[in-house]
């Protein structure tokens, strides 16, 4: 008889073993899902605008979204002009201007992206900082560094000789191709003078 037991439980241990392996890899399984379902993700492009936007305000720069799916998400923008220039819609994330920004006076603004649960005001996920970047556009005209430039030559001086160098500023972003570059023409007293691309 004892042999018949032990014969039995042989034979059922490989079944126990093999159950509890299919316990703990469901379990595994069951942790990585659980992990992944954990995994958030803000997701957007960098947000750009250009300046001196004539159309009427707002004017929509952008969306801010996370992969959280809760129903009572709320999106939320901190940092500086967060609730003045710029706002955020609640539910969809877009972003917008309610002023016509001049990239001359600010290039970028910094803020903050959060997106919280309305009934509690916890936070859904780590909070994401993200740049706006104002886009020039060719709007400001050259300007001299000074009122006066005075030049003098003693005469007969051979042709070519330099009289005085003058100098004028742009203040638009010399980075965009033509909007600052300066070039320079003499408009009286250009039988006797020339001025080149460098003043």
């Amino acid at each position: 008889m004892s042999h018949l037991i032990l014969l039995f439980l042989l034979f059922l241990a490989p079944a126990f073993a093999d159950k509890e392996s299919q316990k703990t890899n469901h379990n595994f399984s069951s942790d990585n899902v659980s992990h992944k379902r954990l995994k958030r993700d803000w997701i957007w492009n960098q947000m750009h605008i250009k300046e001196e936007i004539d159309t009427p305000l707002p004017h929509h720069v952008g969306k801010i979204t996370s992969s959280v799916r809760n129903s009572n998400a709320k999106y939320i923008i901190e940092g500086e002009y967060a609730n003045t220039i710029f706002k955020v819609e609640e539910t969809s994330g877009d972003v917008y201007a309610f002023e016509r920004l001049d990239r001359e006076k600010k290039a970028e603004y910094e803020l903050t992206a959060l997106i919280i649960d309305r009934r509690n005001n916890r936070s859904l996920e780590r909070p994401s900082k993200f740049i706006i970047k104002v886009y020039d556009i060719n709007d400001n005209a050259p300007v001299f560094v000074q009122k006066v430039f005075n030049g003098s030559v003693p005469e007969m001086s051979p042709v070519g000789t330099s009289v005085t160098k003058v100098t004028a500023v742009d203040a638009d972003d010399p980075t965009v191709s033509g909007h600052a570059t300066v070039t320079y023409q003499v408009i009286k007293g250009d039988e006797y003078f020339t001025i080149d691309d460098s003043g």
